[in-house]
């Protein structure tokens, strides 16, 4: 694979940041939601905001 630019670096970064806060809050909502079905919408957004960190983590190896 092609090696990063300092600006695409600093935007991977940047976007592993905001899905890292992401999960947080949407595990944050769930917690809080009393619908059941609420809380599995966040549960589940918040495991796709992990995976899709995971992703682009893999970009910096």
């Amino acid at each position: 694979m092609a090696q990063l630019n300092q600006l695409e670096l600093q935007n991977l970064r940047h976007l592993i940041g905001q899905h890292d806060t992401a999960a947080q809050k949407f595990d944050s909502y769930a917690q809080m939601a009393t619908d059941p079905q609420i809380k599995q919408m966040f549960t589940q957004a918040a495991q796709s905001a992990r995976n899709t960190k995971q992703k682009l983590l893999s970009f910096l190896q």
